[in-house]
């Protein structure tokens, strides 16, 4: 398909653009944003979540108050 025929339509370009940032992160993945946290935590699971992310007793406060307990 020719560049000048693809951007002639809005709605084209979207889904073009949108299949090539598609691919790249397919291709190169997503990096954890928490490695250092989940490191630092690593000797202690009980403080973690099951993504390696630390949880304090506010999270939990807020989770039980959206659950109605």
């Amino acid at each position: 398909m020719p560049y000048a025929k693809l951007f002639r339509s809005r709605w084209a370009a979207l889904l073009w653009a949108g299949g090539i940032l598609w691919t790249a992160v397919d291709f190169v993945g997503v990096a954890p944003r928490h490695d250092a946290v989940a490191a630092s935590n690593a000797s202690d699971p009980a403080t973690q979540d099951a993504n390696g992310m630390p949880v304090n007793s506010a999270d939990l406060a807020t989770l039980a108050n959206a659950m109605g307990n």
